[in-house]
């Protein structure tokens, strides 16, 4: 079995990658799918995320209100980064055991997206990394275009993330989305040719 780390930047077209690599016969596993559920109560990270953020965060339903949360490590690099501290490994574990079911059920594939992959340095725990990657410009025009939000936001979400170059250089194969869906799905065809006719020669 294969398993591949998809990440991308904001307007990459990682999702539109996700979508089609399902499509194509790929186990998936979506880390911000996870990351809703890594702070349900009973689950390890709650009760830290209540000791570091306070009792406030709990809204009456029990569960922690995410706009509260927000609230608090919003603006805050040092307040993020103590509840990614807390969050990030939470999800790895989840998708890990993920993996593991995955692996169980007789998968060759299986695609772990993950925007935050790189970030949280999740990269030694795939096969490969995929990065997905345009230039910031038009990501710029991709994202307004597609949220209706403005320029100087989109920007700022842009000027926070990791670089292309940074992906780049840590990435095991890289997709570039300069073009048309067509060209991306072509491009995902020819990697996704090469990783399946390696999987099925290791099972063999």
């Amino acid at each position: 079995m294969v398993v591949i780390g998809l990440t991308g930047g904001i307007a990459s077209g990682k999702s539109t990658a996700a979508r089609y690599l399902a499509e194509k016969g790929a186990h998936m596993i979506d880390a911000d799918k996870l990351g809703h559920r890594v702070y349900q109560a009973g689950r390890p990270a709650f009760d830290r995320v209540v000791a570091a953020f306070g009792d406030d965060v709990v809204g009456d339903d029990g569960e922690i209100d995410r706009r509260v949360l927000g609230g608090k490590v919003f603006g805050s690099p040092a307040q993020l980064k103590r509840l990614t501290d807390i969050a990030w490994p939470e999800i790895l574990a989840m998708a890990i055991e993920e993996i593991g079911k995955a692996r169980d059920d007789g998968a060759s594939v299986v695609v772990l997206e993950a925007a935050v992959l790189l970030e949280a340095n999740w990269q030694s725990d795939v096969d490969e990394v995929w990065v997905v990657a345009v230039e910031p410009e038009m990501a710029l025009a991709r994202a307004t275009a597609r949220d209706g939000v403005d320029e100087a936001a989109v920007q700022a979400r842009i000027d926070a993330q990791l670089s292309n170059a940074e992906r780049v250089a840590i990435a095991d194969v890289v997709i570039d989305n300069g073009g048309s869906e067509a060209e991306l799905f072509s491009k995902l065809d020819a990697e996704w040719h090469r990783v399946r006719c390696a999987s099925l020669e290791a099972a063999s």
